[in-house]
């Protein structure tokens, strides 16, 4: 990943401020290049790729054109290498607060660590928005120190004895990755009944994963780092102590739009409205993929590549009036 040293710099000044760096804001750097637009991709998140990175990297995305299959880790790659040549600026790990427009109507995004960035358009890739796992109350000491809720890379947990607290599609599809390199995988939910997909479910029975259901995490031990859990059963009133050197919690999560909720956008059940040139409600503002909604909207990451598209190029043809809002398929371009 190309990181630019103006990204430690207090003020920055680009063409377009992409404000969330999942697939479609990624697409959408690309794309601000592919115009000659200089551009910065802006995320709270500490790396790239947004909700794709954080809960299921390892996981084969199957709607994506042109790819029968393709790991979440993978398809982050390959747009970031996509982008590269651009030369986008990544401010990761910082958060977009406040919003307002200087004397010229360009934008003004201030940052959770102070910084001040002016673009001619914002394009809003946000996602699901801010999004914050579900704490697992009996082991926040534990944090980072066994204790983990996404997995950002399997080897992590090789060799280990890992218990996945949980009964969503997250849940099982960990339990299906790492239970041919962990030492042991025991899957804990408080319930008999699954939100996770069928087939995957079946997969997880069929496999050496310990499923242990009504049941819930009552300890958790170890000096330092874990080393071993508590399992309470409701039904049998019962607690069985399971080895454990790593925890997941998969218990879903919390998401908002945080700050951008003050913008002044129209906002829809936790979505941005936009027309059908990704626009919202405020000047230079435009939005793109899962976070906008729309008659008909569909939420694919297929559908907010398109969208990352329409975006810029209609806010290119607003940056300069005399571009064409179409400028052409890259196919025409000498390179």
């Amino acid at each position: 990943m190309n990181e630019s040293s103006l990204a430690s710099t207090a003020a920055l000044d680009v063409d377009i401020l992409i404000v969330g760096a999942g697939p479609a804001g990624l697409y959408g750097a690309y794309y601000a290049g592919f115009r000659g637009l200089r551009v910065a991709v802006l995320d709270a998140l500490a790396e790239p790729g947004g909700q794709v990175s954080a809960m299921y990297p390892e996981k084969a995305i199957l709607d994506v054109a042109g790819f029968p299959a393709v790991k979440g880790r993978d398809l982050i790659e390959g747009l970031l290498a996509q982008a590269a040549p651009f030369e986008p600026i990544y401010l990761l790990g910082e958060q977009a607060l406040g919003l307002s427009h200087d004397a010229s109507g360009n934008a003004v995004v201030t940052t959770g660590k102070g910084r001040t960035i002016t673009a001619g358009a914002v394009v809003i890739t946000g996602g699901i928005g801010t999004f914050t796992p579900r704490p697992l109350t009996k082991g926040l000491d534990f944090l980072d120190r066994g204790l983990s809720y996404f997995v950002p890379e399997l080897a992590a947990h090789e060799g280990k004895d890992v218990v996945i607290v949980g009964g969503g599609d997250s849940a099982f599809d960990w339990a299906v990755h790492l239970e041919p390199i962990a030492n042991s995988v025991t899957l804990v939910h408080r319930r008999d009944k699954f939100r996770a997909h069928r087939s995957t479910v079946a997969k997880v029975h069929d496999s050496s994963v310990r499923v242990l259901v009504n049941a819930d995490i009552a300890a958790v031990r170890g000096n330092g780092w874990i080393a071993e859990v508590d399992i309470a059963h409701t039904l049998e009133k019962s607690t069985t102590t399971l080895p454990a050197q790593s925890v997941i919690a998969a218990l879903g999560f919390t998401a908002d739009l945080g700050p951008l909720a003050e913008w002044g956008l129209e906002i829809d059940s936790r979505h941005i409205v936009v027309n059908t040139r990704m626009e919202t409600a405020v000047p230079r503002v435009y939005a793109a993929g899962d976070i906008t909604d729309y008659p008909g909207k569909v939420r694919l990451i297929a559908v907010g590549f398109g969208e990352a598209a329409t975006a810029v190029n209609n806010a290119a043809a607003v940056l300069d009036p005399d571009a064409e809002i179409f400028p052409g398929h890259s196919t025409e371009q000498e390179g």
